[in-house]
């Protein structure tokens, strides 16, 4: 059986790790289409970078739950974002 206290733990690198490549491919999306017809465009990836920054911040901190449906949320804004362009 594995131990509780290092799924938790995993569970919060896994949270944050995914918060922070995603906060990242956002900025970097969102500096890519600053030349976007659009100014929606580049604003929608950096609020879904920034829903996801506040996500690895939280997940860091244990609420993994949380955590994961704001990943989902950013990652729809940013989608957003993808489907104006």
């Amino acid at each position: 059986m594995e131990d509780p206290a290092e799924v938790a733990r995993r569970a919060r690198w896994t949270a944050a790790g995914t918060g922070a490549l995603l906060t990242l491919a956002g900025l970097a999306a969102s500096l890519l289409r600053l030349s976007a017809a659009s100014a929606l465009v580049p604003a929608a990836y950096a609020a879904g970078a920034a829903v996801c920054a506040v996500a690895a911040l939280i997940g860091a901190r244990g609420r993994t739950r949380r955590a994961l449906w704001l990943l989902i949320a950013g990652t729809m804004v940013m989608a957003l974002g993808d489907k104006l362009d």
